[in-house]
């Protein structure tokens, strides 16, 4: 029979003769600055094809959501006038929806038509002109840019629409 040698697996890797020694070495190995500039380049390239296109959800999003915005204010708008037989006064504004006037002809039969005001997804409030240009009443976010006219996501969103 042949005897085996066993002392090898009694000393630490750093001792052991051969392969085992090589293999705790590599295993203490760092990444070299090319791999990582490898890899740092190739999530710059992700990123810049991904985030494009998470930008345009947003806006699109925001446009969506100040559409449904405008539809609901013209729905009541609509239970406004169908209470008190006129729309309010472009003096007294989207305001006369969750508070009475108290100016212009007050409402006799008023009452809460929303809880509170929402402003647009651009932080701000929505535009509303009696009599409309548009139509009898209009309901409007100036969009992204804040100015009237625009495209994409700079156009009014209006009742209109």
């Amino acid at each position: 029979m042949r005897e085996i040698d066993l002392k090898h697996l009694a000393t630490p890797p750093s001792r052991a003769p051969g392969t085992a020694a090589l293999a705790w070495r590599t295993v203490q190995r760092g990444f070299t600055l090319i791999e990582l500039m490898v890899v740092l380049v190739i999530i710059g390239v992700l990123a810049a094809l991904i985030v494009p296109n998470v930008l345009d959800r947003a806006d699109d999003a925001r446009v969506t959501a100040a559409k449904t915005d405008v539809n609901n204010l013209m729905q009541a708008l609509k239970l406004y006038r169908l209470d008190n037989q006129r729309y309010p006064t472009g003096e007294q504004g989207l305001n006369a929806l969750v508070a009475k006037p108290s100016a212009g002809p007050v409402p006799p039969n008023w009452r809460p038509y929303l809880d509170k005001l929402p402003g647009d997804p651009w932080g701000r409030p929505y535009q509303y002109i009696n009599p409309g240009l548009k139509g009898e009443v209009d309901v409007l976010s100036l969009g992204a840019d804040g100015q009237a006219g625009g495209e994409g996501k700079d156009a009014d969103i209006g009742s209109w629409q």
